[in-house]
């Protein structure tokens, strides 16, 4: 794998950007299942997604000078956004349609050991940081709990045959990882920006085939789909897509990809706070638990980092 250099950023964007992917892409579960109930079907729905805020970022990106058509970029692109939007998402819009958005949760924040596991240049000092490993077992104990009790009630309803897409989303899990350490470590020449639009752009035209393939576009009745259907795709277009994602993308260029992987475990939490907030929703004390021990588990990760940080600015002011 090529070697990553890791770019220097300022700290309030870093921090801005980390919130946009926590609490953004925290929401976009509830947006997917609105959308898809709808009657937008998943792969049409990111097919439209994706080519829509593909075409927005690389608009922007064209309107502002940077250069749009470098070969070997595309190509980068397309592997990653293949990975990452068509694999990786696109098996939790496909199985959101059969699963309970919790056991989705769940098995989709298994991604932060897969990027431990994957991220062979980087073994030598993750697996010898004990509270990055820790944190990471840890947060997913957490996310465990939070949903435990929705655990009980799937599988007491049948959960053997829920089997099959359970392992589809750790595929789907692993590809996301996988294609994420692709993209930090194989960083295009252009910006963040133009890779992300490419990402996009060329995962809807993946989505096209695959949509129609399934009969979802010769089957669509424009008439049948309401108005929350189109709101909730404006909202995956805008937030998700070209905000989160590509503060996503960013992210990884700036920050070690175990801090990055956090999402995964954020992300369930502040869906379940925005239940309880906006839809009403009550939550349990083994649920508050859940809460406190992957928040818990999410500083435990970044403290050796922040350790390293200290000790660096300190060793300059001594100097």
């Amino acid at each position: 794998m090529a070697s990553t250099s890791q770019k220097s950023a300022s700290p309030l964007l870093v921090v801005i950007a980390f919130a946009i992917v926590y609490i953004v892409w925290g929401s976009t579960y509830f947006f997917i299942r609105m959308a898809e109930q709808g009657g937008l079907p998943p792969f049409l729905l990111g097919t439209i997604r994706f080519i829509i805020a593909g075409i927005i970022m690389l608009s922007w990106c064209a309107i502002k000078g940077e250069k749009i058509f470098v070969k070997r970029d595309v190509i980068t692109a397309a592997i990653t956004g293949f990975l990452l939007l068509f694999i990786g998402n696109g098996i939790v819009i496909w199985a959101e349609k059969t699963l309970p958005s919790a056991m989705v949760a769940i098995l989709v924040s298994s991604a932060p050991i897969w990027f431990v596991l994957l991220d062979k240049p980087n073994w030598r000092v993750n697996l010898k940081n004990k509270s990055t490993i820790v944190g990471l077992v840890i947060g997913f104990l957490g996310v465990i709990i939070l949903f435990s009790e929705q655990i009980g009630i799937i599988f007491a309803g049948g959960g053997a045959s829920k089997l099959p897409w359970m392992l589809l989303l750790l595929f789907g899990s692993i590809a996301w990882s996988g294609g994420s350490l692709f993209s930090k470590h194989y960083p295009t020449t252009g910006s963040s920006r133009v890779s992300t639009g490419w990402q996009m752009l060329i995962a809807g035209f993946v989505y096209l085939p695959v949509s129609a393939g399934r009969g979802e576009i010769s089957s669509l009745d424009l008439r049948s789909i309401n108005t929350s259907s189109w709101l909730a795709i404006s909202y995956l277009v805008i937030f998700g897509s070209i905000a989160a994602y590509s503060a996503y993308v960013w992210l990884l260029q700036v920050r070690p990809a175990t801090q990055v992987s956090t999402y995964a475990y954020v992300n369930p939490v502040i869906a379940v706070i925005l239940g309880v907030v906006f839809a009403r929703e009550n939550i349990s004390l083994t649920q508050l638990a859940g809460l406190v021990i992957i928040l818990g588990s999410v500083l435990l990760i970044n403290l050796a980092k922040y350790k390293k940080e200290k000790q660096v600015k300190l060793q300059a002011v001594v100097e």
